[in-house]
């Protein structure tokens, strides 16, 4: 999630020293001046950098993703949605405790050595080469970036060296002058850069070399694509835990909003939270007796982990309502189930429903399950719901549609490796050929995307709903050292067809417009609530027709 930087007093030393950032970023950028930007954008690119001497990161990057949508061929606007992005990776590596606690406290050797480890993996893997000059100037222009950033310098720095702008200001003007798109030839040379940065900022801000190492290490990977990132050791067991289905903790997902604390995105059925009457749209707004009002995201989610056993006591304001309650949950192990719904809704002429909102290990044996009661109850046809499901496994995506399609591609991939060229063939044995319809939507990505895209090429159902998100990749996982990893792009993949849909999407057989936003709340799907759902009902409406025909 997106954490949330509240605002903070400007003073002049620190207006100073902003500016002359933006100056740099705009001299290196080679951007226009706002005056030969279109007169629309002006506003929007003043507004944009208010927000970033301000330091509100987050603010800067809801606003320049909206003002790049406005006015997609504006560079100061994608330049400034560009460096609000980092900025919002370097607020989110800071309030997370096992990067703080596990990674920044290395010596330089063991840095250097995660460095090495990653660095190593996306020259050989990742989907399209990458040069050592690329990776390293992303990484000096990450340490660049955190001069500026508030939690990087109180976390680093002693009050009186966070307010020497001077010392500040001479360490950017070497990586700028010196370091920036420096031309690397060689793993040496790397080595040899990324030292003699180290020493820089030692002697000139006495900063820590693994703060240093580190800002290469992540910020290298911003050469890379928008689905590729190191992961602190909280991510990355995070990652595995949500590929196997089972995690310890509360079950719910949240949002940091700052002065009104944390949203309740979702709340997982059969949870803690839920079970203790917690739902999506409430705000916790105390943890263990702490306000959590102004916390980040991150911070948050740091004081709400724990182990299996263990007590948590929330303060919380239920949604359209002033008064705080309050309660407290017991940690246990959550199961995500894949398929969280599934019912019959016209008995008549045999017409069930599921939800699958993931593709996990275990997905295709839940699906095997629903589809046997589906038979029992004399099911003809089924409304499959990818709706707000983001993927997941791409072995669990071939699983499931080779339940439904008899023979022929399913999905192929393409990669610089070897072992990442494949081609996922049906298998006719057991297929079902019980009538589809799947609903897609914007959140609909990557593996929901695989399974939207041979249905269609197929021609083995109706595509309903909206246009879906367009992640046509493949992402595999990497171990490092000290329990973090690489999630890192190594495959794209492409429909039975042989259409890949990055950035444009699955469009569906039948568009029904988008319900009304529910301000960052995911409003899970009930058997109550199915009846009034737009694309429920058109889905029905298609398939009574095709069955009557």
């Amino acid at each position: 999630m997106r954490p949330a930087a509240g605002p903070w007093p400007i003073r002049i030393d620190r207006l100073v020293r902003a500016a002359f950032w933006l100056a740099a970023m705009t001299l290196l950028a080679g951007t226009p001046l706002a005056a030969q930007a279109p007169t629309g954008s002006k506003t929007a690119i003043s507004a944009g950098r208010k927000l970033e001497v301000g330091r509100r990161w987050t603010d800067a990057l809801s606003h320049y993703q909206s003002a790049v949508e406005k006015w997609p061929n504006t560079n100061e606007l994608k330049h400034g949605l560009r460096r609000s992005r980092i900025q919002c990776g370097i607020q989110h590596r800071y309030a997370d405790r096992s990067f703080r606690q596990q990674l920044l406290g290395l010596p330089q050797r063991d840095a250097i050595g995660i460095f090495d480890d990653l660095l190593t993996r996306v020259r050989s893997s990742f989907v399209e080469p990458i040069t050592l000059t690329s990776f390293i100037a992303h990484g000096t222009e990450s340490l660049y970036l955190s001069l500026a950033n508030k939690r990087f310098l109180e976390q680093h720095l002693i009050a009186e060296r966070q307010n020497d702008t001077d010392a500040i200001a001479s360490l950017r003007r070497t990586l700028f002058n010196k370091y920036w798109n420096m031309p690397i030839r060689s793993s040496a040379e790397a080595h040899r850069v990324v030292s003699e940065v180290c020493y820089h900022s030692k002697t000139t801000l006495g900063l820590r070399s693994s703060a240093v190492v580190l800002e290469y290490v992540f910020g290298g990977c911003n050469a890379l694509d928008d689905y590729s990132a190191c992961l602190t050791p909280d991510r990355y067991a995070d990652l595995n835990a949500n590929i196997d289905g089972q995690f310890v903790g509360l079950g719910i997902e949240i949002k940091g909003q700052p002065g009104h604390g944390m949203l309740l995105a979702d709340v997982l059925p059969g949870s803690p939270a839920q079970t203790s009457g917690l739902r999506a749209g409430d705000h916790i707004v105390r943890i263990d007796g702490k306000d959590c009002r102004n916390l980040s995201t991150e911070e948050a989610a740091g004081l709400l982990k724990g182990p299996v056993g263990s007590g948590v006591t929330l303060g919380f304001i239920r949604e359209n309502t002033k008064d705080e309650q309050n309660l407290r949950i017991t940690r246990r192990s959550v199961v995500i189930k894949s398929i969280p719904l599934a019912t019959m809704l016209d008995t008549t002429n045999g017409i069930g429903y599921f939800q699958m909102t993931g593709f996990q290990r275990g997905t295709a044996t839940e699906l095997d399950r629903v589809l046997a009661d589906f038979r029992k109850q004399g099911a003809r046809a089924v409304i499959w719901d990818l709706r707000h499901n983001p993927g997941g496994l791409l072995d669990a995506a071939t699983d499931v549609l080779d339940r439904f399609i008899g023979d022929g591609v399913l999905v192929s991939t393409r990669g610089r490796t070897f072992d990442q060229n494949r081609v996922y063939r049906a298998h006719r044995s057991g297929t079902s050929h019980i009538r589809l319809a799947v609903l897609t939507d914007g959140e609909s990505a990557s593996a929901s995307e695989i399974v939207a895209g041979a249905v269609r090429d197929h021609g083995r159902g109706l595509v309903i709903g909206r246009r879906t998100f367009g992640k046509w990749s493949v992402q595999s996982i990497f171990p490092l050292a000290r329990s973090s990893g690489l999630r890192l792009t190594t495959a794209k993949f492409y429909s039975p067809a042989g259409h890949n849909l990055s950035k444009v999407g699955v469009q569906p057989d039948i568009t029904v417009a988008a319900p009304k936003p529910q301000a960052g709340v995911y409003r899970r799907p009930t058997r109550n609530t199915l009846d009034e759902d737009a694309d429920v009902r058109k889905a029905l409406e298609e398939l009574r027709a095709r069955l009557a025909g």
